[in-house]
């Protein structure tokens, strides 16, 4: 059971830095340590319960303190400019709010992992904020540094669900020599694959607008004609990222091209309702 816990925070650690890199837009580092778990969970910590579908209720267990979720929270809003370098304590809440974007980011190569061990596909379900940990979990450490310093620990463990659907696949001798590919270069050092996945151009959108018009309608368009969009000129235009809307702005002309200045970061709910 052990091992599988330490597999599991290497997964998250390797999902970790470069979801808090490609929110903040600088260098991170996340790495699976040993360390002597905290007799308590302090009361400002972040607790979240990551339901799997490997199997009934199994389910990944995370928190992190303070020190990690408000830093890098405040670091995400001062990279899109949402509020002043060094933030104050209002802004709390927005930080908190922020970071659990970045967390479900992070979470995903735990389902990759997951479903590598199981030889299927294996996708998160909802996940949830928690007040409490749940006692008898076996938890493991994962450290975060950013470009302001050392931020701390957070800890990850599986629920006793999880961990047996992950046993037999673990046991099975098969699986050994990916096993120690996979932990091969570990300790949190940075993956070459995912440098160069880092690297991949996404294809950013701007929606000016979207209408709808019937068949006979769309096939009389020609040179000349209008499409009239939902959309007043007055109203942000939507910054659209695999087909989903990060974030509003408006259109402004830098060096005689157009671009859009970021006013308003999407949240996580209201982007589940703006799929394209």
């Amino acid at each position: 059971m052990a091992e599988t816990t330490e597999w599991l925070a290497k997964e998250w650690a390797q999902g970790l830095g470069p979801a808090i890199g490609a929110m903040t837009g600088a260098l991170a580092q996340a790495a699976a340590v040993k360390r002597e778990v905290p007799p308590d969970v302090p009361t400002s910590a972040l607790i979240w319960r990551q339901l799997l579908d490997a199997g009934e209720e199994t389910a990944v267990w995370v928190w992190l303190p303070e020190s990690i979720w408000l830093a890098v929270g405040r670091q995400v809003l001062e990279s899109a400019g949402l509020t002043e370098e060094g933030g104050t304590s209002s802004d709390t809440a927005e930080a908190r709010s922020t970071f659990l974007e970045v967390l479900q980011q992070s979470l995903s190569p735990i389902s990759r992992g997951v479903g590598g061990r199981l030889e299927r596909e294996i996708c998160l379900l909802a996940g949830e904020q928690r007040d409490a940990v749940p006692a008898g979990l076996e938890w493991k450490a994962v450290t975060v540094r950013t470009a302001i310093g050392d931020l701390g620990c957070g800890w990850i463990a599986a629920n006793r669900e999880l961990l047996d659907c992950l046993q037999p696949a673990a046991d099975a001798p098969q699986q050994e020599p990916e096993e120690k590919l996979s932990s091969k270069g570990g300790g949190g050092r940075p993956s070459r694959t995912l440098d160069l996945l880092m690297e991949v151009e996404l294809p950013v959108g701007v929606s000016f607008g979207r209408a709808q018009m019937r068949l006979k309608d769309a096939i009389k368009l020609t040179t000349g004609s209008i499409v009239e969009l939902n959309r007043s000129v007055a109203e942000p235009v939507e910054i659209i990222v695999n087909n989903c809307v990060i974030a509003r702005g408006e259109v402004v002309v830098v060096e005689g091209n157009y671009g859009v200045r970021i006013k308003e970061i999407i949240s996580r709910d209201e982007r589940l309702r703006t799929l394209f």
